[in-house]
């Protein structure tokens, strides 16, 4: 029999369960906190996600390329074209990310982890070396250093997409968006490290973006060694305490973005980094907050918990949707021997489906979401690796333009969870999504194209470009997943991911020809092959 639903009289009626008072007076029962075994295997759980967050957090390492990268020009003595082939090195080794996924075929998950961070320590560390005259190394030996690093940020990025694939296989999209979030507020971590330390120079990002991944990846190596745990709480429960923990992470999130945002100064730059570092920590407390909360105000965990009812709540659009999917099984059995035998050449496999690298790049609809991606994503990363260029141009600082790009694309890669938590209010694809997040960009050029207002213009410009490519790189996993299958996401989505070393070979060697050709002799600083544009012509 279907229960009852309640109508708004039985609001009015005492529940007796959740009652008890020997005067007859309403009061709520505390809820006792689950058996330690259980909390401590929950809160294992979100260790795991913690210790993705700060790997994220400390491996969006080409995000600050255009901080060092001036430095870096005249001390190779090269062009603007030859520099940005070093840009196009570190992005070309996410063409070779897919090397991550069938290295997991074979390696434990820890060992892809160290391995990313010794490529990185490597590749970021002989650069170090470079740039501060210990050593020489010629112009193909420094691509190559660019290439190495580049490929240990995908191999990061897929050991972090598979613990939360993992460990979250009912809230995947919501652990993926939170965790890829993390990704773009590197270069504002590193910025804020860098004005605390007070250096000379600019060399000292290198430094960081060479040994402070080792470090994290230590860190956690712990978490990333826990099996996932079985929860002995019923699926009710289980989703009712992760979506309270998730809520407070993406709260904890928010206000670490406008921590970084407000505190891009020098001043007291020590302070905003441990008020960091205490914001990176403290969602390991996350779940014991969501148990506190159930323990000592039962009345508002009342509230919020709907499940304890006893009573379903129909929703007619899912029912219809619901007996849509089975008419369309039971007309799958039906079909023919030949219609099955399509079927297992992969001829109907449907999107949503595991899709294997010769079905994937056969599909209309991969090409359509590559070619998205290229003209969304990829220009605002080349735009951002130009940051210090732009900057130098304009004679306006680095620093607080790389802050703003990284905190608005933190804005944007949280947004990307907006699909999970407002499903039921706008019934939008993720993919409609994901058309929207492409629109500021072109706004936003258009704004630095026709704007006299220089540093207004640019700051504004920078932020929503930011706010969009932040929403384009976090979603396209959750994309990728949704619409080609879970299980080949650390392939697939490194296959998708080769766009933007073509775009950043294609975008960048435009940007460096249009700087150069402005580089008039009134305004050109010339050393050795290297070259200085000054004023707003040089990208205009």
């Amino acid at each position: 029999m279907r229960p009852r639903i309640r109508d708004a009289s039985d609001k009015l009626r005492p529940n007796r369960s959740s009652f008890d008072d020997d005067d007859g007076e309403a009061k709520f029962h505390r809820k006792h906190p689950p058996p330690l075994r259980t909390m401590f295997g929950r809160w294992r759980k979100w260790t795991v996600l913690v210790a993705a967050i700060w790997i994220q957090a400390s491996t969006g390492t080409n995000f600050d390329f255009s901080a060092y990268s001036s430095h870096l020009k005249s001390v190779l003595g090269i062009s603007q074209v030859r520099l940005n082939y070093l840009a196009v090195a570190s992005d070309l080794g996410k063409a070779f990310g897919w090397s991550s996924g069938i290295a997991l075929d074979y390696f434990p998950l820890s060992v892809v982890l160290f391995a990313a961070a010794a490529m990185g320590f490597v590749g970021y560390g002989v650069q170090w070396l470079v740039i501060t005259n210990i050593i020489t190394l010629p112009y193909f030996l420094v691509f190559l250093c660019c290439l190495l690093a580049g490929l240990s940020i995908c191999w990061f990025n897929t050991a972090c997409f598979i613990l939360c694939i993992r460990h979250f296989p009912t809230n995947r999209a919501l652990a993926l968006s939170l965790t890829v979030s993390f990704n773009g507020i590197s270069a504002a971590l590193y910025s804020l490290a860098f004005n605390a330390m007070n250096p000379p120079s600019s060399n000292l990002y290198l430094l960081l973006n060479s040994l402070v991944p080792l470090i994290v990846s230590f860190a956690a190596l712990f978490p990333v060694l826990t099996k996932p745990s079985v929860d002995p709480s019923t699926e009710i429960e289980s989703r009712r305490h992760d979506s309270h923990v998730f809520a407070i992470l993406n709260v904890l999130a928010v206000m670490t973005s406008f921590h970084l945002l407000l505190s891009s100064s020098a001043e007291s730059a020590r302070l905003h980094l441990l008020g960091a570092m205490v914001l990176l920590v403290f969602p390991l407390c996350a779940p014991f907050l969501v148990y506190a909360r159930d323990y000592f105000l039962p009345g508002i965990s009342h509230r919020f918990n709907h499940d304890s009812s006893g009573y379903v709540m129909l929703n007619i659009d899912e029912l219809k949707i619901q007996k849509a999917s089975v008419a369309s099984k039971t007309g799958y059995e039906h079909m023919g021997t030949a219609s099955q035998n399509n079927m297992m050449e992969g001829n109907l496999v449907r999107l949503g489906d595991e899709h294997s690298f010769r079905l994937l790049i056969s599909r209309l609809e991969f090409w359509l979401y590559y070619i998205a991606y290229f003209c969304g994503g990829t220009i605002g990363l080349v735009y951002s690796n130009n940051l210090g260029q732009i900057t130098q141009s304009l004679g306006q600082s680095a620093t607080t333009l790389i802050t703003i790009y990284s905190s608005f694309s933190f804005f944007g890669r949280l947004l990307s969870a907006a699909p999970d938590f407002m499903h039921k209010r706008f019934r939008l694809t993720r993919t409609g999504w994901f058309a929207i997040a492409l629109l500021p960009t072109p706004f936003a050029f258009f704004l630095l194209a026709v704007s006299s207002l220089q540093q207004t213009a640019l700051q504004t410009a920078t932020a929503l470009i930011g706010l969009s490519s932040g929403f384009i790189f976090a979603a396209a996993v959750s994309i990728t997943s949704d619409l080609f299958g879970p299980n080949s996401v650390g392939v697939n989505h490194n296959i998708l991911i080769t766009n933007i070393p073509i775009g950043s070979l294609l975008y960048g060697f435009i940007a460096a020809s249009i700087y150069e050709a402005n580089a008039s002799p009134e305004i050109t600083l010339i050393v050795s092959d290297s070259v200085v544009c000054i004023g707003r012509d040089c990208y205009f």
